[in-house]
């Protein structure tokens, strides 16, 4: 017979095996499996009932090894790391730390940047980034960095240029890239404009004006749009080239502006099956589409290993 207590025991086992798997970690930059337990019990809450996360393709997340994760990055505050890592962490069958660059305003803010690297983010440095490949680890790149999550809405799912940083680290430990997709967190702080004489003064990447911020007061203006968000992961695949090819930067911007494209592609193909921002996702169609679609474009084709 079902009961609701073997259903929430079911979905919260992988959760118990990961805080099991890191309870003795000793980590130089920042991860505390204690409060990062409650770090995750708040990103839940908006996992599961303010946004709605679907994730298609989860199992295609490594179950072991090092690997480059990258995708779009939004939202102003950027929480769609935290959310994707809240789904590895309750839903994957071997859940494991993921290791997600941050930008350094965020890191050193009070509180917050303490929260964070609690939860796992490291310092946007790709010699961190590469160490933690090296031990075997997930790193997550926003190659977008800060333009991606100071976007105007106008320019919603449109993405700024990449940075490289994927594409070296890559090449240079020799590990998987693992394309991930996010719709819906472009809309859940609507930036209309970017007040940049506050952000200079604050020495911020922008400082956002949304239709709450900053003219509601504290936490009203805080608040995000409860818009239904989709992730999606496609299965992981390798670059064709030896580690010392890291060295040839023409080759690298060519990499990087291939896996650029087909991430925008990607986008426009999720958008084309949304019936509404607020409205979940049908689950059939965006498995159909992760199925029928390849990890990498016909034009990254010749960068892959065969």
């Amino acid at each position: 017979m079902f009961s609701l207590e073997t259903a929430e025991s079911n979905v919260y086992a992988p959760r118990e095996r990961f805080f099991k798997r890191y309870e003795n970690e000793v980590d130089e930059y920042g991860f505390n499996p204690g409060p990062c337990a409650g770090v995750e019990t708040f990103v839940r809450f908006f996992y599961k009932n303010w946004f709605n996360v679907q994730i298609a393709g989860l199992t295609n997340i490594p179950a072991q090894g090092s690997a480059v994760l990258f995708g779009n990055h939004s939202g102003v505050l950027p929480i769609d790391g935290c959310l994707l890592y809240d789904g590895i962490i309750n839903y994957h069958p071997n859940p494991r730390r993921v290791r997600y660059l941050v930008t350094e305003f965020l890191l050193n803010a009070p509180q917050v940047g303490k929260a964070l690297r609690a939860y796992g983010a490291i310092p946007p440095d790709y010699e961190i980034a590469t160490s933690l490949l090296r031990k075997e680890e997930l790193v997550f790149f926003y190659p977008e960095a800060e333009s991606g999550t100071g976007k105007l809405f106008k320019n919603r799912y449109k993405l700024a240029e990449f940075h490289s940083g994927l594409v070296r680290a890559a090449l240079e430990i020799d590990c998987p890239l693992v394309p991930i997709v996010t719709i819906g967190a472009e809309e859940i702080y609507p930036l209309l404009a970017d007040f940049k004489p506050f952000a200079k003064l604050l020495n911020a990447p922008y400082f956002p004006v949304t239709p709450f911020f900053p003219w509601l007061p504290f936490p009203f203006n805080m608040i995000p749009l409860p818009i239904r968000i989709m992730m999606c992961v496609w299965r992981p695949f390798k670059l064709r080239y030896p580690p010392a090819s890291v060295k040839d930067g023409d080759l690298v911007a060519e990499i990087t502006n291939d896996i650029q494209n087909d991430i925008q592609a990607k986008i426009d193909g999720l958008l084309a099956i949304r019936t509404s921002p607020f409205k979940s996702w049908k689950m059939d169609k965006v498995n159909e589409y992760l199925k029928n679609t390849s990890s990498y474009s016909a034009q990254m084709e010749k960068h892959r290993i065969v």
